[in-house]
């Protein structure tokens, strides 16, 4: 995908950033040059789950975390040192 902005360009440029790369198809977002997200158009989005909306009734966010364990247990030490390497920007 070459159709690219990063967070930062993001926070500078709002949302007129976003537009004007939609008008080339989907957009990767980049953070810390990292693949963040990427944003859909609607018709794009569409296309993806085939005209259906998503089902209601599904599962909360909460309820997909609390079923979904992590892959390895991590110690408060990783944790805590995982945030300061995401903090120190």
């Amino acid at each position: 995908m070459t159709n690219v902005l990063t967070a930062a360009e993001i926070k500078r440029r709002g949302m007129a950033a976003i537009e004007e790369g939609l008008q080339h198809g989907p957009v990767q977002i980049f953070k810390r040059n990292k693949p963040a997200a990427v944003v859909l158009s609607q018709a794009d989005y569409q296309r993806l789950i085939g005209g259906q909306r998503p089902a209601k009734g599904g599962m909360t966010a909460l309820q997909w975390l609390l079923a979904h364990s992590p892959a390895a247990p991590r110690s408060k030490a990783d944790i805590d040192t995982g945030l300061e390497s995401e903090r120190a920007w």
